[in-house]
């Protein structure tokens, strides 16, 4: 896999080495793994902007909140790095468009950590760099052997070198429409039987009923966050569908009761240090042996525990899969060989959807 990729230089030496002012563009979680980082590789962090609504005189972590304006009359030159992400339009574009006007990166950190923020970059195998490449060199391979047409490899080869570099360019390549996975692969139809695992308010689901012709056979939907949920139902009532099956739980490996941490937008996840209660189950249980055709993952971060609890129907119905691969490092390789090995029949192929940073690279078995 190594020999593949185009870049052999990591975003954290680049910026290094670099003798600009680095300067971070955003605030809130993203920022605070960016900050850790920074400090574990002694690169020193100029000063904080904002888009000029978020600017209001104030600081984040004792740097003030500069606006871009600002921020270009005090530095004649300097390193944007990017630290949110979004798949919002007009502001998609317009990140593109600065990175080709500015020195600039994103870094690859992952979304879900198994401890505190601040120390992340400390763990074994947290870092997505050339040496986790190398540590993980077979595992890659077998999935880059596994892909099923050139598109998927040229995706996975892009989204390496994105995450090893922090270079844009590589995730504007690797980009194509989620619309023509529905066209192409996932193909839905009215006598599909859906079941969305991490469903949130009720947005792929519409999306897939759509994609649908408007309407398939019956859905299963799991969410786990209450808020989330309430929004769930009330969006299936406006729909009009009647032949849902939603559950306010988490998709994992077995019945059972984990505490939860609702964060902001889809980020919910499990978190057993601080989270609160909720109930989880399997799919294989849930569903008790009925037929399932298709099957989506957005999960964050138990991708792998809820494939588990997927195992029996996906070893009986091979239903059409779509599965998040962006939450952790080993998403890229960890699913896909553990979905080989629960049915080779498969064909598969990797996707990046409209998002900065490698959030919405998805893998799609069929």
């Amino acid at each position: 896999m190594l020999e593949l990729l185009r870049e052999k230089q990591t975003v954290w030496e680049r910026l290094k080495q670099t003798e600009k002012p680095v300067v971070l563009y955003g605030m809130g979680d993203g920022a605070l793994k960016i900050m850790a980082a920074l400090k574990k590789y002694e690169i020193p962090l100029a000063g904080i902007f904002a888009s000029d609504e978020f600017v209001r005189g104030h600081s984040f972590e004792g740097y003030p909140v500069r606006s871009f304006s600002q921020t270009k009359e005090l530095y004649r030159d300097f390193v944007i790095v990017l630290a949110f992400g979004t798949f919002r339009e007009p502001l998609l574009s317009y990140l593109y468009q600065l990175s080709e006007a500015y020195e600039m990166v994103a870094p690859d950190v992952p979304v879900i950590l198994d401890g505190p923020i601040s120390s992340w970059c400390e763990e074994p195998g947290s870092m997505f760099d050339l040496e986790y490449v190398k540590n993980h060199e077979e595992e890659l391979d077998q999935v880059y052997q596994l892909l099923a047409d050139t598109h998927s490899q040229k995706v996975m080869r892009s989204i390496l070198d994105y995450k090893i570099s922090g270079k844009l360019c590589y995730l504007k390549e690797a980009t194509s429409p989620m619309e023509e996975v529905y066209a192409s692969l996932i193909c839905p139809g009215r006598e599909d039987v859906y079941v969305d695992l991490g469903a949130y308010t009720g947005d792929t689901v519409e999306e897939f009923v759509r994609a649908a012709g408007g309407a398939c056979r019956q859905i299963w939907a799991m969410e786990p966050d209450r808020k989330n949920y309430q929004k769930l139902l009330k969006r299936a009532e406006a729909m009009g569908l009647t032949n849902i099956t939603a559950v306010n739980a988490g998709s994992y490996d077995r019945t059972d009761t984990l505490l939860f941490s609702a964060r902001a937008g889809r980020n919910s996840s499990i978190d057993q240090i601080k989270g609160k209660p909720v109930k989880v189950d399997s799919v294989d249980h849930l569903l008790g042996g009925a037929s399932v055709s298709v099957i989506k993952f957005d999960v964050e971060g138990a991708e792998e525990k809820s494939i588990l609890g997927c195992e029996q129907t996906i070893r009986r119905y091979r239903p059409r899969l779509m599965v998040s691969a962006y939450h952790r490092n080993s998403d890229l390789f960890k699913l896909p060989l553990l979905i080989r090995r629960m049915n080779p029949d498969y064909r598969f192929y990797l996707r990046h959807h409209p998002y900065i940073p490698a959030w919405e690279t998805n893998f799609y078995m069929i």
